[in-house]
């Protein structure tokens, strides 16, 4: 029903500096395109990204439908991997949450606890979402729509630092760090650090010693409301969000003896 762009390029990569090798570590596409392509198709025959559950429930609430009305498509991600014994492996990523869930089973899990990552937004988001809806009843730049603004701001700012010090990145040296320490230095760190398919893609295969071959991510739904990513197009890791962490991530993929 949705089949994608004819013409598939085959030099997309994730890459980043690393400060530790001083240069780039890369991963190209490799074979992974033509699991991407198995992984679309999947997509289109079920409409939905749950694997093991043929449930009108389980249909309904992972169904990828929306992905072609309002909400708009969302990245997707493959990432081939060797095991220890050389048994070829493949996992699956979607970016951010898909419809409010961070983690579905057959699909890597994001940078941080579930668990702790709810417990540190719910009083926030409700405090948050009270002040906005303040905001909405009150004349439009007075004093108090002005300090109610800063208020929230402040607010969001403060739960933002807390949401990335969850994060924690394992690369192929068997190193982990926090997110906050690989950025330090550089420059505040870009909301949606961390949730793009590339990071999680490695962090789950350095953590699980599998060794990648191959990675791509590619778009599937309505195309964005800028037009930057349709249906069915293939990216490299974003500049701004992907790039800062994914030195660290890739560092010792070069050399590793999974």
């Amino acid at each position: 029903m949705h089949s994608f762009h004819a013409s598939l390029p085959d030099n997309h990569t994730a890459s980043g500096f690393c400060s530790r090798c001083n240069k780039v570590h890369n991963l190209a596409m490799g074979a992974s395109k033509k699991t991407s392509i198995a992984l679309s198709q999947r997509l289109n025959e079920q409409q939905s990204i749950h694997f093991s559950v043929d449930s009108d429930k389980n249909r309904e609430y992972l169904s990828t439908l929306p992905l072609f009305g309002e909400t708009r498509g969302k990245m997707f991600g493959v990432l081939d991997c060797l095991t220890k014994s050389n048994r070829p492996v493949s996992l699956y990523a979607f970016s951010g949450q898909f419809n409010g869930q961070w983690y579905i089973d057959g699909w890597v899990p994001p940078l941080f606890k579930v668990e702790t990552f709810h417990k540190t937004t719910y009083q926030a988001e409700k405090e948050i979402k009270a002040l906005t809806r303040e905001i909405k009843n009150t004349p439009a730049h007075s004093t108090n729509w002005l300090h109610l603004r800063k208020q929230r701001r402040t607010l969001s700012q403060s739960l933002m630092k807390e949401i990335h010090a969850l994060y924690s990145l394992t690369n192929f040296r068997g190193e982990t760090q926090p997110l906050t320490e690989i950025f330090r230095g550089k420059s505040n760190i870009p909301t949606g650090t961390g949730d793009c398919c590339a990071p999680k893609l490695l962090n789950f295969a350095a953590k699980n010693n599998l060794q990648p071959t191959g990675i791509s991510e590619f778009f599937y739904g309505r195309e964005t409301k800028s037009g930057s990513h349709s249906h069915g197009s293939f990216s490299s890791s974003c500049q701004e969000k992907c790039s800062p962490i994914l030195g660290f991530m890739l560092c010792g993929l070069d050399t590793a003896t999974i």
